[in-house]
């Protein structure tokens, strides 16, 4: 310990502390009042131990200390310091030992005592105190930044700052500190934390923040990809843009929480006028782009550990940890802007950090929250226009529920529903008639909304005559080239917006929507984006179902309709009319050749069953199926379904329930899955159970009690059946080829439900696939090679005869059944695009039509590993 107080006495004299300090009756007496607290503590308490907190409040000798002259408490601090530069970790390392408990107490006490009120004289080193604080003289001890109390080090220098200002010798202090080669490394998001966590890279950005008060200090990017692409962007200012936007990092990295403060938003904005408002939004919209760009990929990633060590591991990464915090701080500050290129490019980062990347899930879901926190708060409705078409496109659940959320609240302040906020928000994109149009000089660039997920860009010469290529004097132009990308850039936006207004469109029958004549005109048959959409729909006019065609509104039979006295427009559902009716308005539709874009003449209906009667508050109508549950995932997003994935782990749940809540009606549909427990390991490397089977259907109350189902409205039993219908149309492991043999490990269980499924009775999809299958094949070119018989799709070939089942796609080779794997090929095909389908969305119809003419020439099959089977 001699050295440890030699140490002390030399701190003592260099701060120029009395001489009763420094002397060794003033070392016996620190040790005596650290020995009596730590007495006190353990009589009251027992041991101490790091990570509980230690209620030094409750010792009288502490207490003592608040009274205290500054210079005793600082002799304490440094007095502390010196001796812990004489521990020595025991071999035998266990929390009772008593050098253990010596050591935890020390440090404890140093981080309360640096965490209260210690007045220093203005010119007072805290360089100096830094040095005793890690051992920086003794390369013999741990001086790794996460050894010590370095936040509560800070805090100490920030209280110091704000009562004596910020002078020459705490620029210095500051300087020097900031200039550990650790700290640096935390500085750039690349150190490593142990004990007192990620703070110290925070603690140390707020020193920064300090020193920036009358110095120049860049920024530590680190070298990832987001960091390294700042850094080299600002590399091309001048100086004095450099230093601004510097000031700028600094105070937003501090950014944490998941949205900004009063506190932040006051700090950043008069650094943004700095930088100037024009370019400051300029550049942010620049790295939006950039950053949206770039791959998700696989790498080494490394952390900087203690003693100059690294640690590298493989891992897949889009956008580097430690620029999270700078990205959110970016983000929150495009709150001040609300042109819609800004909320076009947060939209894009948006959904690509919530792409899935393998082994972590959401690529960078901390900077997506962000970026939908701004969205939500912009003014007018494109913000939410956006979160509309991202609660489509982002798959995790607490993801939608918080779009869901911000939805709600706009919907509030509208005094107007969620479904009505949605509406509209749909954006026109300047569109008219599903047309915009661009003058560059003569020539004209005409956008056209050809179909949904579909727009095309046409230019014309001056004479009125179309042009294939982009004229040269539009190459050649920086103002042509720069209008020419909004154009495209409008296109893309305009094939996201009319998909996700069609999967809108899709989900009205659950939210009992009605239209006045001027408000349906308004964002419907005459809007500049839905109008294509909703021309294409059959709508009830006051209960009479109408189709808007060639401008004018007729009935199923074409007779023209009046429009002008309508009161009330609803969007026509099945159920409104007897079959007759739907028969006559799909053979219209085939008149006409519309395609519709949502199924609608089409559309499967469900019908209470008697044996739901019987079970009175549950249906196992679509129980007993095996799903791959991460497909049945994305599909129950996509639907507005919440469900949480079950794994191989021991968290009590032998189930788990998909639910879809029903605001319109004041109830929550309920969908129980069950877990598959055998004996194979049947889950991922996250230990996620890549199967589970499905169970009963059920509707409750707000209060969760069941409703039984002759109560539930006709309309949203079928709405809901046709959902889980879905679920197990296509995540059903019926659908796979593959599964002939029981799936993986040839299980009898799966086995069994397979052959039952492949080949078992049509569902409700199946059968409307089967009605447009009858109306399909006599316009077919194969139409004298198949034939429907029941359950299946006959296939004459050149070498054998097949059966195609109509719900699975799934084959048989007649006569003697046996079966045909054909994995479906990801390219369209040529053949049934040219086939008229009178809606869209069925992949499944696609599938069995392409085996079908696949087959039916099956002497030109060059597959090798069909024709082994064949």
């Amino acid at each position: 310990m001699a050295d440890a107080a030699q140490q002390f006495y030399d701190f003592a004299r260099q701060q120029g502390f009395p001489g009763d300090c420094c002397d060794e009756p003033a070392y016996d007496g620190l040790s005596r009042l650290v020995a009596a607290i730590a007495e006190e503590i353990d009589s009251r308490h027992g041991a101490v131990c790091f990570h509980v907190k230690t209620p030094f409040k409750e010792s009288p000798t502490y207490q003592l200390l608040a009274k205290v002259p500054a210079d005793k408490k600082i002799a304490l601090l440094a007095f502390l310091m010196a001796q812990e530069a004489g521990y020595q970790r025991p071999e035998q390392y266990f929390n009772r030992h008593p050098e253990v408990q010596k050591h935890i107490l020390r440090q404890k006490l140093l981080d309360s005592l640096m965490r209260g009120k210690i007045e220093f004289p203005a010119d007072f080193s805290f360089y100096a105190l830094f040095r005793l604080l890690y051992q920086l003289d003794n390369p013999q001890q741990d001086n790794s930044l996460d050894s010590r109390p370095f936040t509560a080090f800070v805090m100490l220098l920030e209280k110091h700052a704000k009562r004596a200002g910020v002078n020459d010798v705490l620029i210095d202090d500051l300087r020097q500190i900031l200039d550990h080669p650790l700290l640096k490394t935390q500085l750039s998001g690349e150190g490593y934390s142990s004990s007192w966590g990620p703070d110290i890279g925070k603690a140390a950005k707020k020193l920064q923040q300090l020193l920036m008060t009358h110095d120049v200090v860049p920024y530590e990017f680190g070298s990832g990809t987001v960091g390294t692409l700042l850094a080299a962007s600002l590399a091309q200012l001048d100086s004095e843009q450099q230093s601004c936007w510097y000031r700028y990092f600094h105070q937003v990295a501090a950014a944490s929480g998941g949205k900004p403060s009063a506190k932040f938003l006051k700090a950043v904005n008069p650094l943004m006028d700095d930088i100037g408002l024009s370019a400051f939004k300029q550049q942010v919209n620049q790295w939006l782009v950039d950053i949206a760009a770039i791959k998700v990929e696989e790498k080494d990633i490394v952390i900087h550990l203690p003693q100059g060590r690294e640690y590298v591991h493989r891992g897949y990464e889009f956008i580097e940890e430690h620029s999270f915090d700078v990205l959110k701080g970016l983000l929150w500050s495009l709150s001040r802007f609300h042109d819609s290129q800004t909320l076009s490019n947060i939209a894009l980062l948006t959904e690509k950090c919530f792409q899935k990347i393998p082994e972590r899930g959401p690529a960078a879901a901390g900077v997506g929250n962000a970026a939908i926190y701004t969205l939500a708060q912009s003014k007018g409705l494109d913000g939410i226009s956006h979160l509309s078409r991202l609660k489509l496109r982002i798959r995790q659940n607490n993801t939608q529920k918080l779009i869901q959320k911000y939805i709600e609240e706009q919907a509030a302040r509208q005094g107007i529903t969620a479904a009505q906020v949605e509406e509209i928000a749909a954006p026109d994109f300047g569109l008219e008639q599903g047309e915009r149009v661009a003058l560059f000089d003569d020539y004209r660039l005409v956008l056209r909304h050809s179909g949904v997920g579909a727009a095309e860009l046409q230019w014309f010469k001056p004479d009125g005559k179309p042009q294939k290529s982009v004229p040269a004097f539009v190459k050649d132009s920086q103002k042509h080239s720069a209008a020419l990308k909004k154009m495209r850039d409008l296109a893309k936006q305009v094939k996201q917006a009319s998909t996700t207004q069609r999967d809108r469109i899709d989900r009205l029958y659950l939210e009992q929507m009605s239209w006045q004549r001027e408000n349906f005109c308004r964002y419907y048959l005459n809007h500049g984006l839905v109008s294509l959409i909703a021309r294409q729909l059959i709508w009830n006019l006051d209960g009479v179902a109408a189709l808007f065609y060639d401008g004018q509104w007729s009935d199923v039979a074409g007779q023209p309709l009046s429009f002008d006295h309508v009161e009330t427009i609803t969007l026509w559902h099945p159920l409104d009319s007897d079959a007759e009716e739907v028969l006559r308005w799909r053979e219209r539709l085939e008149q006409l050749q519309i395609r519709q874009p949502i199924k609608q003449a089409y559309r499967e209906i469900y019908v209470l069953t008697d044996a739901e009667i019987n079970t009175r508050v549950y249906s196992n109508r679509m129980a007993a199926h095996i799903l791959k549950q991460h497909q049945f995932n994305s599909l129950a997003a996509l639907r507005g379904w919440k469900y949480s994935l079950m794994g191989a782990y021991d968290d009590g749940r032998e189930g788990e329930i998909a639910s879809k809540q029903l605001p319109a009606y004041n109830m929550q549909a309920q969908f129980w899955i069950n877990e598959i427990l055998d004996d194979h390991d049947n889950f991922n490397d996250v230990g996620i159970w890549h199967y589970v089977a499905t169970d009963q259907l059920r509707f409750c109350d707000a209060g969760d009690q069941p409703l039984p189902l002759v109560d539930i409205p006709p309309l949203v039993l079928s709405e809901v059946m046709r959902d889980l219908d879905l679920f197990v149309g296509v995540a059903s492991v019926g659908n796979d080829p593959q599964w002939q043999d029981g799936g993986p490990d040839g299980r009898p269980t799966y086995r069994d439900y397979w052959q039952s499924y492949s080949f078992g009775d049509l569902t409700e999809v199946a059968k409307t696939r089967k009605a447009v299958l009858e109306r399909l094949i006599p316009r077919l070119k194969i139409r004298d090679q198949v034939s429907i018989d029941g359950k299946f799709l006959h296939v004459c070939g050149s070498r054998h005869r097949y059966k195609i089942h109509i719900g699975s796609g799934n084959i048989l080779i007649a006569p003697q059944d046996r079966y045909l794997c054909i994995v479906p090929g990801r390219g369209k095909d040529k053949n049934v695009e040219q086939v008229f389908l009178p809606f869209e969305g069925d992949s499944g119809l696609s599938i069995v039509l392409s085996k079908a003419f696949l087959l039916a020439a099956d002497d030109k099959i060059t597959d090798p590993t069909i024709l082994s089977q064949l």
